[in-house]
């Protein structure tokens, strides 16, 4: 009788503590594989809707190096659908990060033409520090976003029209005004596009050497609540490159290359500077905080045919932005 009742078969499965634990690693696994993989497929797309899903698209590069943890994770649970999704994350995140830390100088052909870009924050920007940046660099051209009254008189005073005696300038109260100052005679150029956003100043700069350059001084509004429609059509207004003239733009676009919009721009016949020489990913906001600038919104785009020789970023006291000075080479 005993014999009988022993081998008579106990009903349910027995779960051990080991299985217990690889069900919820696999739990896991796919609570960090299922985002990355919105994520890329949201870039690739350019899918981003809204403000909020707009503005954390600028984060692409940080999911980008934090995909690779479900990717070690999966293979490492032997779990092949969810390596197979993350290894294809992975991937569309890096071919859409990764160009932009790859780059060298192309060759010094061309007609010098430096660029300074910085958005002064209000008219707060340190104006001494600004000075002695565009007494060390020598800029051809200075885009000032965030360009009040106030900024322009000291400016003035702080001798800059010595160094740049040419001016193309809408200053505005808040974060409202542009202005261009070039080296060169400049032409305004009011009609040349549509401008949906801050002011944004386009000028003729003649250049030594041949015809004169197009510049334009770039601030969109920023994506955030209903202004990220205006936003998306500040940079869809932008003016294409042109094959009859060299047309730069340069500025604070409030947008960074993981933006679909911006990449609309890149695909009308620019590419961006810094992308051009590896610089890409180096961060231009919000600076002068403890944790420091770590999106790259600020930019300057230029025509295929430019050469790129340079581009360095530098710290501005009192601006939460850090200016961008390109060297460019011109035909």
């Amino acid at each position: 009788m005993l014999d009988t009742i022993a081998e008579q078969s106990v009903g349910g499965t027995i779960v051990t503590p080991n299985r217990k634990r690889r069900r919820y690693g696999h739990i896991v696994l796919w609570l960090m594989v299922i985002p990355v993989a919105l994520w890329a497929v949201t870039r690739v797309t350019g899918l981003e809707t809204g403000s909020f899903g707009t503005s954390i698209m600028t984060a692409t590069p940080f999911v980008a190096a934090a995909s690779l943890l479900p990717l070690v994770l999966a293979a490492f649970l032997r779990a092949r659908a969810a390596l197979a999704v993350a290894v294809a994350s992975t991937i569309m995140l890096g071919f859409s990060v990764l160009p932009r830390a790859f780059g060298s100088p192309d060759p010094a052909v061309g007609r010098p033409l430096r660029i300074l870009t910085t958005n002064m924050l209000f008219g707060r920007a340190d104006v001494d520090h600004l000075m002695d940046l565009v007494r060390r660099l020598r800029p051809d051209v200075l885009s000032a976003q965030e360009l009040t009254p106030g900024m322009v008189e000291r400016l003035e005073e702080a001798g800059l029209s010595e160094l740049l005696p040419y001016n193309v300038l809408e200053p505005g109260a808040g974060a409202s005004g542009t202005g261009l100052y070039g080296r060169y005679p400049m032409k305004a150029l009011p009609d040349l596009f549509t401008r949906i956003g801050h002011h944004m100043p386009a000028a003729s700069m003649e250049l030594p050497g041949g015809p004169p350059v197009e510049i334009v001084a770039v601030h969109t509004y920023t994506p955030l609540g209903r202004q990220v429609t205006a936003w998306k059509r500040g940079l869809a207004a932008l003016p294409p490159s042109s094959p009859d003239v060299v047309r730069i733009l340069a500025g604070d676009f409030n947008a960074s290359l993981d933006h679909a919009a911006l990449r609309a721009v890149l695909s009308r016949g620019y590419v961006s500077a810094a992308d051009q020489v590896g610089v890409g990913l180096v961060p231009t906001w919000p600076a002068g905080g403890s944790r420091g600038a770590f999106i790259t919104i600020d930019h300057v785009l230029v025509p295929e045919r430019v050469n790129v020789l340079g581009v360095n970023v530098h710290d501005i006291p009192d601006t939460d932005h850090r200016a961008i000075f390109t060297d460019l080479r011109v035909p």
